[in-house]
């Protein structure tokens, strides 16, 4: 028996209620597949969107990956800029302020999150 669970981005559910964020998708991909080690998500965010969060995890020590799947913009740290396009991947350390900002096509993500030595719990 195989313990392997299968789903498209297509099919996950966006999270609803005082959590959401205008302009901004949220699909909870790690817990559809009943991913335990890490925290797993999609952002979806719309063109030129500004209402995605500047923040850090320098309280939970979770460092974060990012992986460019649709779409193009910039992470923000500080002064600093990188621009992002399909197939990038970019890690942000826990104590790092970031924020995503999307450009004209808008910006899809892979958020991994995990923090190192810890075990993983949900927060949402």
């Amino acid at each position: 028996m195989s313990d392997i669970t299968v789903t498209k981005i297509g099919d996950l559910g966006p999270i609803e209620g005082p959590h959401t964020i205008p302009g901004i998708t949220f699909l909870r991909a790690g817990r559809e597949l009943g991913v335990a080690g890490m925290g797993m998500n999609i952002l979806q965010l719309e063109p030129h969107c500004s209402t995605y969060p500047e923040h850090d995890h320098a309280a939970d020590g979770q460092e974060e990956i990012y992986i460019v799947l649709e779409g193009g913009g910039a992470l923000v740290a500080g002064d600093r800029q990188w621009g992002l396009e399909v197939g990038t991947l970019i890690r942000v350390p826990p104590d790092t302020k970031r924020k995503l900002v999307p450009g004209a096509d808008g910006l899809t993500v892979l958020a991994l999150g995990a923090t190192p030595g810890k075990a993983f719990t949900s927060r949402m």
